[in-house]
């Protein structure tokens, strides 16, 4: 028996994404010990992975501070891993290559450096889809994929029953109008205006809700939806991945729940500006689908209704 460390830091959404790949691995490895490195927001999600046998978690602290560094390093080498997959493929999991595998091949360490293919630069490589990427190399490093190209993200949830049951929640509608404060291009402001229409639409016949994350709670209450908390305090990522399976649609901008949705199966649509497609980040799927435009700003709350009319 043999360790295996695959190494995932975030985001949520890449996460969901690469659930698939993780599966896949863990599958290939049979026989093997699976380890997954992760930081603090995803530690306690990942323990939950069926697929995965034990969590490390990486402060990501300063590469500077060369006793964190020294101490992650000790922890990572004391389970001699045979082999690494690093589905993060970031400057740091780069930095951690040349740290403890300087030389490896693929067949060590398996990453988006080590996999490229002859004759494409990293920069045209990046243009594929993100689950075509991975597809490309876990086979690359000998993996049979199954999974890669439809994660399954079902094993996060978790019971909400008294969360559904204080809230009276059977047929509902859940919006996820906010995004980073730094990416406000993919905020669409007609949250408000779809939520009259889709009353006035459906008779009242869905609750429309949302699920603010910690620090849009307060950003909440400018949004006429009913915000599901848990005594106060924003769900945690296995209770949102329960509200959003069990809801009848999802409206959301291009952030992690929309692909948590995706990769749970449940209906819904994510709305694009111009900062990504749709096909890049490997968002669309057979119930999840996307409105693309130039200026989200300019997207009409009729336009998405009429999304929502025929998808439902």
């Amino acid at each position: 028996m043999s360790n295996i460390l695959i190494i995932k830091h975030g985001s949520l959404g890449d996460i969901a994404q690469a659930c698939g790949a993780i599966q896949d691995i863990s599958e290939n490895h049979k026989d093997d010990q699976i380890h997954l490195m992760t930081t603090q927001p995803y530690y306690d999600l990942f323990k939950k992975n069926p697929h995965i046998s034990n969590v490390i978690l990486d402060k990501r602290l300063s590469k500077l501070n060369l006793i964190y560094l020294y101490s992650l390093m000790k922890s990572i080498k004391k389970h001699d891993f045979s082999k690494v997959y690093d589905l993060q493929n970031s400057s740091r999991t780069s930095f951690y290559k040349r740290i403890l595998f300087p030389n490896a091949t693929k067949d060590i360490w398996s990453s988006t450096e080590t996999t490229l293919p002859t004759g494409t630069t990293k920069y045209n490589f990046d243009k594929d889809s993100v689950l075509e990427r991975f597809d490309h190399q876990l086979k690359s490093s000998g993996i049979n994929t199954v999974h890669t190209m439809r994660p399954d993200f079902k094993w996060s949830t978790s019971d909400i029953s008294q969360i559904k049951d204080y809230y009276e929640l059977d047929k509902y509608i859940v919006f996820f109008p906010f995004c980073s404060p730094h990416l406000t291009s993919k905020k669409w402001p007609n949250y408000n205006e779809l939520l009259s229409m889709i009353n006035e639409k459906f008779d009242n016949r869905y609750k429309v809700v949302t699920a603010p994350g910690p620090n849009e709670i307060k950003e909440a209450s400018g949004i006429n939806a009913l915000a599901i908390l848990d005594n106060g305090r924003a769900l945690d990522i296995s209770q949102l991945a329960s509200l959003i399976k069990d809801c009848s649609f999802v409206v959301a901008n291009d952030t992690g729940p929309a692909h948590m949705t995706a990769h749970l199966g449940s209906k819904g649509i994510a709305l694009f500006g111009a900062h990504t497609t749709a096909f890049k980040v490997s968002i669309e799927r057979e119930n999840f689908k996307t409105i693309q435009v130039d200026d989200l700003s300019k997207l009409s709350a009729s336009k998405v209704l009429e999304k929502i009319v025929n998808n439902i």
